[in-house]
This record gives C-alpha cells, sequence and structure tokens, in this order.
C-alpha cells in the first residue's frame, strides 16, 4: 500500500510540475524561398559581370540547402564546393576565408574534422540583425546578392 501512495505521490507531482515543463513555440529567423532566389539573382548578376562562371548555393539556419543554381558553363564540380562553402560559413559564423586563415595554424587543425567545412575562401554568413541564418558562397558576388535584400536582413 505504501509503495501505490508513493507512485501516486510521484505521479501528482508531475502533473503539477507538467506547466513548468511547458513551453512556447521556437520563433527564429530564417532564410526564406523568396530571400534566396534574390541573393542568387545578385550574385549571378554580380559573377556574370565580372566573368566567373559559377554556381551559386544558400544554406538555411539548419545548414540545409535553401536554394541552389549551376550557373551556365560552371563545372560539375561547382554546385557542391558551393554547397561546402556556404555549410561552412553558416556553421561557423564567419567567412570561409576566415575559416581558411584559422586553418594556417596547426592549433586549429580540428576544425577540419568537421564534416563539409572547408578552409577555402568564397563562403558568405546570411546575418539577419546579428544572428547568423544562412550562407552563400563566393564572397564578392555572396556580398552583391546580399546587398540586394539588406533591407530585409534588417
Amino acid at each position: 500500500m505504501r509503495l501505490v501512495s508513493l507512485a501516486l505521490l510521484a505521479f501528482a507531482s508531475l502533473l503539477a510540475a507538467g506547466p513548468a515543463f511547458a513551453q512556447a513555440p521556437l520563433t527564429e529567423k530564417n532564410v526564406s524561398m523568396g530571400l534566396s532566389l534574390a541573393i542568387i539573382e545578385g550574385a549571378l548578376e554580380q559573377c556574370t559581370k565580372d566573368g566567373y562562371k559559377v554556381s551559386v548555393v544558400i544554406v538555411d539556419k539548419g545548414g540545409n540547402v535553401a536554394a541552389s543554381v549551376r550557373g551556365d558553363g560552371s563545372s560539375p564540380h561547382t554546385l557542391e564546393f558551393a554547397r561546402m562553402k556556404a555549410y561552412t560559413a553558416r556553421t561557423r559564423n564567419q567567412t570561409s576565408l576566415q575559416t581558411m586563415k584559422l586553418l594556417e595554424d596547426p592549433a586549429n587543425a580540428f576544425i577540419r574534422q568537421i564534416p563539409n567545412v572547408v578552409g577555402v575562401g568564397g563562403g558568405v554568413p546570411i546575418k539577419a540583425g546579428g544572428e547568423t541564418i544562412g550562407g552563400e558562397k563566393d564572397e564578392v558576388c555572396a556580398n552583391a546578392g546580399l546587398a540586394k535584400v539588406e533591407a530585409a536582413l534588417k
């Protein structure tokens, strides 16, 4: 009988604590499809103007591909490499060029062990306010693409 009383008491305690465990839904900023397409358009315009044949990949806050385009005449490998640069920018919260510079110091060699992180310039984090919400590659083109949507990211 004492065991049953203890079990009921524990269950009643859990029910009373239930509201304390309840949480409001998370609200977070992320990269939308419209934002992704606008950034891609701006990046491709700049790269084409500069004579580069590139692919552009946008990753979202979770590092997942939000949108990607393999540019006319670009090599087949550029799409995957663009994804890795964008992923690096997102997960490291810095440009992939900054990651490359960090990797010059042997003390930071552990960074190379993170899957899909590359130490090659070109990836740029997408920030809304001060929060990194995605990533994109190639740096000059990416910054041109981001400039197109700058007002929406504030």
